[in-house]
């Protein structure tokens, strides 16, 4: 399964109803074509049956489990994989969700992973440690099996504070309360990665077999409610982590296993957490926590919430020094990366976000992020502009930052260049509404209740006579006749109706097409350059086309003499021929000063390796540049791979801006 493949998944897991291949291509920096060839593929893959999507066979020494030992569930199993898993209709694609899910399940290894987690609620539960040979027999293994088991387990308890002792085939797992807790909390976070964050799948994770399922729920959602009354915000996974804690401090103190309390006094603050943790904890969960777990609570929940109001306020004062790391570190990053991130809003939430991991650092209560390896897998570039601001930050405040606090970073990354590109992403709109008692803000509230931010008004006019060549927004809306109509422009009624909202929105859609057209043209004109682009080429075999479509770059400077041999090395080692059309010749190093392409059209066709074709894309490739570029590249071979679409970029493109007009209308199909 592609990347992209991946992104999409993820974006359709997230939407409960009907959403448009436009919103589609939009959030994944793709075109609608592109989002339509996905599903294909995703349909294609849920048709062709189990064989395509089925997970290994476990093992026979896998096959069975310890009977207490928690287990994921996976709604469908692979074998029951729908034929579509992706449903179109007028109003855009529907996903089921349950076996989107099911397809990048993996129950081959959750086998094995339930047989682990089970020997770890073993040792946790056996205050005197366990006989290995009798739990190799109850499991219906063999003794090497639960031994090599005992190894993943210790790898399992690194980072916990806890140790596992040995006298024979006896085992005992050694630490003190907080570092079991600490264990259990990883368990339950590595099993929730793999299945539903609920109730049920939570109790039976942590192995908190003493709590009703039904009780998490609720338990959470009073929670968020308390913490918001006194003026935090807790985001649903940080609430989550707070609901598991709390859960398994129930659990273990039900189990005869409290914290003990410190003597250090508490702060008002964290005594009025307290007393919100532990009547949640008493109603939901029937358990009376001591005082040392409820002080260890509170500061927990200290450390994962945030003002409601995005400041800090008088209740949670910001570190001035955590804040200048914050500054240098996102300065660093914008500048290194050019990205859009240096706004005063986001460095506040940010900093905010640093001191609590500062505190859950020092504390060893480290947050777990169940969407870390998708946020890696599916934006590399914010997950790197992640890992830059937290490498500063480690270097400037001197605290351990592990990965999936870094995913929580690439998420306040990823939400600031989500505003500004759908600030960029917005139309413009000019009100002209001449008349009596307010019409147009009758009309301005109309639009925003009907098509929300998609579309600002910037400017009303008033009078019957506007300057109508000073407007210069992306449409114009206007209840009287404009002298020259033109594209950007809806004439309404006085009183809007249904009709004229339909109108209006199939102008936006319009001009948005216009304007991605046109953002699609410029990216392209980023790689591409008449200098390099030779109709007709006339080449006698593949050496000759490289070193052709490579003078161009190397009079730019862009390339050098060892990336032309690199790239005839590359292909005589296999051919880039991608169909019986196109060619995309590369080296195998990324050495290129900047990306670029050099395309040749040959009128009839040429010798390529053993067969013969019609188009070359030499391609340039810089390091700094791939994660750019590559949506692009992906998106030219897939057009030029087709026939269709190739025939007429042929026909049509006779010169340089002809094939750059062509390419863009071909991608956005």
């Amino acid at each position: 399964m592609s990347r992209r493949q991946e992104q999409l998944i993820n974006l359709l897991l997230r939407e409960p109803g009907w959403i448009t291949a436009g919103s589609l291509a939009d959030l994944l920096g793709v075109t609608p074509r592109s989002v339509r060839s996905y599903i294909a593929q995703l349909n294609a893959r849920a048709a062709a049956g189990p064989q395509a999507a089925a997970p290994h066979p476990a093992s026979s020494d896998s096959s069975t489990s310890n009977s207490a030992a928690p287990r994921s569930t996976v709604a469908h199993s692979a074998s029951a994989l729908p034929t579509a898993l992706i449903e179109s209709g007028p109003a855009g694609y529907r996903a089921d969700r349950a076996a989107l899910a099911a397809l990048r399940s993996d129950s081959g290894r959750a086998s094995t992973r339930d047989r682990l987690h089970g020997l770890v609620h073993e040792l946790l539960e056996a205050q005197n440690g366990i006989d290995l040979r009798r739990t190799a027999e109850r499991l219906y293994v063999s003794m090497a099996t639960v031994e090599a088991d005992l190894v993943r387990v210790r790898e399992l308890l690194a980072g916990t504070g806890n140790t596992i002792q040995r006298s024979g085939a006896r085992a005992l797992l050694v630490g003190d309360e907080l570092a079991q807790r600490r264990l259990v909390s990883k368990l339950a976070h590595e099993e929730m990665e793999h299945g539903s964050f609920d109730g049920e799948g939570l109790r039976r994770a942590a192995g908190l077999g003493s709590l009703e399922a039904e009780a998490f729920g609720p338990f959470k959602r009073e929670l968020a409610a308390q913490l918001a009354e006194q003026g935090y915000y807790v985001n649903e996974f940080a609430s989550a982590d707070v609901v598991l804690h709390v859960a398994i401090a129930a659990d273990r103190v039900s189990h005869g296993h409290p914290l003990e309390g410190t003597h250090l006094q508490p702060s008002a603050q964290q005594e009025r957490l307290a007393g919100v943790v532990g009547a949640l904890a008493s109603q939901h969960f029937g358990v009376s926590l001591g005082q040392g777990d409820l002080q260890h609570l509170a500061s927990l929940v200290l450390t994962r919430v945030v003002a409601s109001d995005g400041s800090a306020g008088t209740e949670v004062p910001l570190d001035p020094e955590v804040e200048r790391a914050v500054i240098r570190a996102v300065g660093h990053a914008a500048e290194e990366y050019l990205v859009d991130i240096a706004h005063a809003d986001f460095i506040r939430r940010l900093s905010l976000h640093v001191q609590n991991l500062v505190h859950r650092a020092r504390e060893q209560a480290f947050s777990r992020n169940p969407l870390t390896k998708s946020l890696k897998s599916s934006y590399p570039m914010i997950f790197q502009v992640a890992v830059s601001i937290a490498s500063d930050i480690t270097e400037q405040l001197d605290v351990l930052i592990r990965e999936d606090e870094i995913a929580y970073i690439a998420m306040h990354v990823g939400g600031r260049l989500e505003r500004s590109r759908r600030a960029e992403a917005a139309l413009t709109a000019t009100i002209v509404c001449p008349g009596y008692y307010e019409l147009h803000d009758l009309l301005r509230s109309r639009l925003d209740e009907s098509l929300g931010p998609g579309i600002e008004v910037t400017a009303v006019e008033t009078r019957t006579d506007p300057d109508w060549a000073g407007m210069n927004t992306d449409l114009v809306l206007t209840t009287i006749e404009p002298p020259v109509p033109d594209e950007r422009t809806v004439q309404l009624a006085p009183f809007i109706t249904d009709a004229d909202m339909q109108r209006i929105a199939a102008v936006a859609s319009r001009r948005r097409r216009t304007r991605r057209l046109t953002r699609l043209r410029g990216e392209l004109e980023r790689y591409f350059s008449p200098d390099a682009f030779l109709r007709p080429l006339r080449a006698k075999d593949e050496e000759d086309a490289i070193r052709q479509l490579s003078a161009p770059l190397l009079a730019q400077g862009i390339i050098d003499e060892d990336y032309v041999r690199g790239t005839i090395e590359r292909e005589r080692l296999s051919s880039t021929a991608f169909t019986e059309s196109l060619a995309v010749p590369h080296a195998l190093t990324m050495t290129a000063r900047r990306t670029a392409l050099s395309i040749g059209i040959a009128e009839g066709s040429i010798r390529w390796g053993e067969g013969r074709i019609q188009v070359v894309a030499l391609a340039a490739f810089s390091e700094s540049e791939r994660d750019a570029f590559q949506t692009v590249f992906e998106q030219l071979v897939e057009v030029l791979s087709e026939r269709e679409s190739l025939q007429r970029i042929l026909r049509r493109g006779t010169d340089f801006g002809g094939f750059l007009d062509e390419l863009v209308a071909v991608i956005d199909g």
